[in-house]
């Protein structure tokens, strides 16, 4: 139970008297919100004045500008006419991430007046980097794009003409399988102040392409070519300017002709070779030959792990190059990338250490940090057998320096990875309670919280569905709770951006299991939220309706809490989803939901309530015609519940009711016993009626 301090504050003319009884209100002047926005509300709460928003400076007016995300700030702009000029300002435009919006050629148009400053841009599919060139962002400097595995080398050839100034491009993680090595030639072409090229999935980038490359990006010195399906090992060797190299997941290189001529690289620092077939030899070869090179990350390659295994001394003679593996301790080898300081091995990530200090060593950690991320993430999602000893031990704590990040990609691909590596199986929803637990343990739930809170909606959305899934275990879900964690994630479930409340609903939905917090739900708010939501995208958003019904139907099951989903209009946006919806996952969960609100037939008139909903019955009648098992067993079970009231009963038969269950009492008899157990029961409840019998 959570007690609630009562602070005494002195003011003027109030001396002695409780100023601040409200929570909210003692949050609000706790300065909890840090934002310029919290502190006027703060003070104008302090000061128990109205705000005149009009005398407020221009730069102040930024502040709460640049801490709104887009919608929010087309919003605020909209005030008046100095807001409007105050909300293009170029200071406001120099970085834009469109990936949770819509961006067609529409939209791109729409924004190009305030892009002329734009300097990075994040975007979400291959439609999104088609219109990327109505933004008319001349002197855009760096395109961070996924989800564009429908991408062609004739879009990638024109977003790489348009924007000649473009010093780096990242695309991935997903394959980019209709990408050829044409439109790489293109890119070189185009592109000549190239600093940086990471792709992923290419089908081949060949000599002529990677020749382009060392021909025309002479300031190339950071390139990724991830999971590929073949890269020319000996073309590389050409970028002579290229410090790091990563080419993990490919598995179709010559190692003997890579290392050897990855060794001759004048200016190369580091190399990735995770999840790779890479030999020993090779390691070996690139310790001996190369002059400059300082660290090799070979994460999860078997051959590596085997002779490091049978050998632990195989790389120690490495002349000060640093080797990385699975089996090693990571944390432990990259404090001696330190030399002459003291840096404790659970602080190796932090900026700190480099910041404004030596910008080799800051170049290297920063593109450690991200090679780490990917290939974290990538092994999460492969879950190969032996990896538990690794996540218990420093997986864990190493993802969650990596949320600390100062890189948004990285901090947002170790929340992904966390929410991905503590799940067994995706259709049980199980995890690993040993690996969730161990995130618990090294304070990862406040940790997640926070980057929840903060203001980039790709992050929440991220660090929700971490929270999400960890939530699954009892114990981790009581520390959610106890963090605050219900009224954070009610407040995201109220986002206008559909995958922040699609993830937020996902963590109400399985904190509801939990019989001690339905009650903390809602009080936070979190039914009007859930039942907000299936308002607000009626349709096409399976994910986000089958969390929120799923979420309701749960607290649906407890007495006090199914008054509030009826009083919030739950029962009306139920029948509308139970009548309208053709997913399965949100008809099964909207049924379940009136199932458990028709449930409390002895304690509140919810019974009588969802029978009388316009509609309900004929849908319940219909769905228990459904294909799909899960669907049928929980809409017979809410027509069992039903039939205990006199006009449902009715209502039922008038509705086919009882031809349908009778046909489905035919048809489940090889089924499972739930979905007997409900047609039966609702065949009995009906035969009450002398009518229906």
């Amino acid at each position: 139970m959570t007690r609630r301090v009562r602070r005494r504050l002195c003011r003027e003319n109030a001396k002695g008297k409780d100023a601040v009884e409200d929570e909210d209100e003692e949050k609000a002047m706790s300065g909890s919100d840090p934002s310029p926005w919290g502190l006027v509300v703060a003070a104008a709460a302090w000061c128990g004045e109205c705000v005149d928003w009009t005398m407020l400076p221009d730069d102040t007016v930024l502040q709460l500008f640049a801490r709104l995300n887009y919608r929010d700030r087309a919003s605020m702009a909209a005030a008046c006419k100095t807001w409007r000029a105050l909300g293009s300002s170029p200071c406001l435009w120099s970085s834009l991430d469109l990936r949770a919006h819509r961006c067609d050629p529409e939209v791109a148009s729409s924004l190009s007046s305030r892009c002329g400053s734009l300097r990075r841009l994040r975007l979400r599919g291959h439609e999104a980097a088609a219109a990327a060139s109505g933004l008319r962002a001349r002197d855009l400097r760096e395109v961070v794009a996924d989800g564009c595995r429908g991408l062609t080398d004739a879009t990638l050839a024109v977003l790489a003409a348009r924007h000649e100034a473009l010093e780096s491009l990242q695309i991935g993680p997903d394959p980019l399988e209709r990408i050829s090595s044409d439109a790489l030639r293109q890119v070189a072409l185009c592109c000549s102040r190239l600093r940086r090229l990471r792709l992923s999935g290419l089908r081949d980038a060949d000599a002529d392409a990677i020749g382009a490359l060392a021909r025309y990006c002479p300031l190339l010195e950071d390139v990724a070519f991830l999971d590929c399906g073949s890269v020319d090992e000996s073309a590389l060797a050409g970028i002579i300017s290229i410090r790091f190299l990563s080419v993990a997941g490919c598995r179709n290189l010559k190692w003997a002709t890579a290392s050897t001529s990855w060794a001759q690289l004048p200016s190369l620092i580091a190399v990735d070779v995770s999840r790779t077939d890479v030999s020993p030899s090779a390691i070996s070869r690139l310790i001996s030959h190369s002059k400059t090179l300082k660290l090799i990350c070979a994460l999860n390659c078997k051959s590596v792990e085997e002779e490091q295994a049978h050998n632990p001394d195989a790389f120690s003679n490495s002349k000060g190059k640093l080797v990385l593996t699975i089996t090693s301790h990571i944390f432990k080898s990259a404090v001696s990338l330190f030399p002459g300081k003291v840096v404790k091995e659970n602080e190796v990530f932090n900026e700190c250490n480099w910041r404004d200090k030596d910008k080799a060593l800051g170049d290297m950690m920063s593109w450690l940090e991200w090679i780490l991320s990917q290939s974290l993430l990538r092994i999460a999602e492969s879950n190969p057998q032996g990896m538990d000893d690794f996540w218990l031990h420093q997986g864990t704590e190493m993802l969650l320096s990596l949320v600390k990040s100062s890189q948004e990609d990285v901090q947002e691909r170790a929340a992904t990875t966390l929410a991905t590596f503590v799940v067994i199986d995706d259709e049980s929803a199980n995890v690993d309670a040993a690996r969730s637990e161990a995130v618990m343990r090294v304070g990862g739930i406040p940790m997640l919280l926070d980057l929840a809170r903060c203001s980039r909606e790709s992050a929440q959305s991220e660090a929700a569905k971490a929270i999400a899934n960890l939530s699954v275990n009892a114990k981790v879900a009581k520390a959610v709770a106890d963090e605050q964690g219900i009224t954070i994630l009610t407040n995201l479930a109220k986002s206008m951006n559909r995958l922040v409340a699609e993830e937020a609903a996902g963590g109400l939905w399985n904190l509801s299991v939990g019989e001690e917090h339905k009650g903390a739900i809602a009080a936070a708010g979190g039914i009007k939220a859930l039942v907000d939501l299936i308002f607000r995208w009626p349709a096409g958003s399976d994910g986000v309706l089958e969390r929120a019904a799923g979420a309701l139907a749960n607290l649906a099951a407890d007495d006090k809490c199914s008054l509030e989903v009826a009083k919030a209009g739950g029962v009306h946006a139920l029948v509308m989803l139970a009548r309208s919806c053709k997913l399965e996952g949100v008809l099964e969960q909207a049924a379940r939901a009136l199932a458990n609100l028709a449930a409390h037939g002895d304690s509140n008139n919810n019974n009588a309530a969802v029978g009388q909903e316009a509609g309900s019955l004929e849908a319940l009648v219909q769905l228990a015609c459904s294909q799909n098992e899960g669907v049928r067993q929980e809409a017979a079970g809410a027509l069992w519940n039903l039939s205990f009231d006199d006009r449902n009963r009715e209502g039922i038969a008038a509705a086919g009711g009882v031809e349908a269950l009778v046909s489905l009492a035919r048809e489940c008899l090889s089924a499972s016993e739930g979905l007997q157990e409900r047609a039966a029961g609702a065949l009995w409840g009906l035969s009450v009626s002398e009518a229906n019998r």
